[in-house]
This record gives C-alpha cells, structure tokens and sequence, in this order.
C-alpha cells in the first residue's frame, strides 16, 4: 500500500509578539513581525502576534491622567511578558512610562517615521477658526495650542484613530490632533495637514516603535538586536534621558524635539502651563549617547519654570 503524501507541519512560533488590539497597535506589531522575519529569513509564521487588551482602551471618556496614566497602554502586556505568556511586546514609544520596571527592557526600537503632529479639520493653527472647540487629551497639544491661540475651547477626545474621527464627524469637536506616524501606518496620511515642527513641537519619542522583553531573556534580546535602529535609538534615550531628569508625568505639558545636526543631535524642548498661558524653552546640542547637555537642559528649563509651570515637573520649589 502506497501512504500518502503528508503534508510537512508548519513550524510553531519561534516568538510570541503581544500587542494591544488596537487597530494601530495591530499594524506596527505587523511592522515589527516583518523586520524580524526578512532579518532572520523566517517565514512570517516564526512569529505569532498575540492582542492584549489595554486598559486604556477600555476607558475612553476620561483622560489618561485621570486613570492611570501611561501605565494603561503597558500593564497588562507587562504581566503577560512577565509571566512569560508572550516571549515580547511592540508599544508606541511615547506611550511607554519613562521610569520600567527593571525586569524588563528594549533591546530595539524601530526606525522612526515622521515625529510630526497633524491637525485635523483645518489646515494650520492660524486657520483653525476663532472660538473653535478642539478634541485633545495630551496636555502638551491642549496647553501648546492655548498658548498660540487662547480663543480656543479644549474638550477630551480619547480613542483610537477612528473613533476621534467619529467624534469629529458627530460635531463633538472642530478640530483634533493626531500623529502623523500613526495615520501613516494606516494609510490614511490625507486625513490630516502635518503641523511645521519649527513651530509645533511634537511628543518625546513620537514616531518610535518600541520592542520591548525579559532583560534577562538573553535569546530574544539577542535575536531583537538585528532589527534595532542606532540613529532612532540614540534620539529616543535622550528624550526620554530629558523627561526622566525633568521629573515630569502624564500631567506634565512638555514638548521636545530631538535631530541630526552635523553630526551631533540638537534637541530643542518647551514646558508649558496646562493652561498655555506659560512657556519656557531651551535647546542643546551634543554627541548622540552623551547625556550630561541633557540633564543641563533640564536643570536650565526648571530654574526658569514659572509658578504655573513648576507645580507640574520635579523642579517645583
């Protein structure tokens, strides 16, 4: 008797990658399934993305700082990689706290995509109309447009891209902001105009995509490396080298630009007031790794912070 020809098993997962659900969250752990794969010459199977529910996609009526803070976007997925049910995890850079906890760690960070903010429903800040109500809950884009244009109305818009588009839609707002990087992952770049970052300032770590194991997980990190980005990540430890040293949370309006420049990176950061009405800014130059102008940065920007200002970072006197 002839047997069968048998089809060969496919292989089971090398990795199990968690991710929130989110629509976002589901593109940029695709993002980094398909650079390890193409580095190691996997099949796209190699990997398994494993969604997590976040409890900041639970709560969507109420800003982040009320709740919890960033630590919504990363607890669950720490428990599960601590636990050892997901062997890593892809976050949004600027979503993740600046202080982790030490069992874990980013042995790569993605090549960063456009840092830009977009407005949405106008098509700069001067043209936004007088009076207008404008959808946000990061207090760095609520105080930085307040600052530029006091006539303006703030209210909380939170959710994923589609659903702060709905709200547009449904009249909840006039105007919202959303990630450039983001709507490019979608695919819906024309939603939005992309905001002159000599002039709007965008989010620490915005644009970055964060891969994130066990720090002592020695195989994964390994295997993590070949995809890690050296330029993306020498921006990132300085930005977050600057909101650790400023002492600042989820409450705290600052914004920071960090870029090449001959060389070297020049990073250029603003504190506000929640209200706008304060903002101090400073900028430093300085060899990619080397943090000491970073912590001189910070310690210029609190001894100058303003009574509205102070209260919201460590410098408070």
């Amino acid at each position: 008797m002839i047997e069968p020809e048998r089809t060969a098993p496919r292989p089971s997962p090398k990795l199990r990658l968690g991710t929130r659900n989110s629509p976002l969250a589901m593109a940029q752990a695709v993002e980094t399934r398909a650079r390890l794969c193409a580095a190691h010459g996997w099949d796209e199977d190699a990997v398994e993305l494993v969604p997590v529910l976040a409890s900041g996609d639970k709560v969507l009526d109420r800003p982040l700082s009320e709740i919890g803070g960033k630590a919504l976007w990363t607890k669950e997925l720490d428990q599960w990689l601590g636990e050892g049910r997901i062997d890593l995890s892809v976050h949004s850079a600027k979503d993740v706290e600046t202080i982790r906890p030490d069992a874990f760690h980013f042995p790569a960070f993605l090549p960063r995509a456009d840092r830009r903010d977009c407005l949405v429903g106008a098509a700069s800040i001067a043209e936004i109309p007088e009076g207008a109500v404008v959808g946000t809950s990061a207090p760095r884009r609520a105080a930085q447009l307040l600052n530029l244009r006091p006539d303006c109305k703030v209210v909380t818009f939170r959710g994923n891209v589609a659903t702060r588009l709905g709200k547009l839609q449904a009249g909840e707002a006039d105007v919202t902001f959303l990630a450039a990087a983001g709507l490019e992952r979608l695919d819906q770049s024309a939603v939005g105009a992309p905001l002159d970052e000599s002039a709007w300032i965008p989010a620490a770590a915005q644009g970055v995509i964060a891969i994130e194991c066990r720090a002592d997980d020695a195989q994964t990190t390994a295997l993590l490396a070949a995809i890690d980005h050296a330029p993306t990540r020498a921006e990132l430890e300085a930005e977050r080298a600057l909101l650790a040293e400023l002492g600042g949370t989820c409450h705290s309006p600052v914004a920071v630009l960090c870029k090449p420049a001959d060389g070297e990176l020049a990073m250029r950061a603003a504190l506000f007031s929640p209200d706008g009405a304060e903002r101090i800014e400073g900028t430093a130059r300085f060899a990619p790794g080397d943090h000491a102008p970073v912590r001189a940065l910070a310690a210029d920007l609190l001894g100058r912070a303003t009574p509205g200002i102070a209260p919201h970072f460590r410098g408070e006197k």
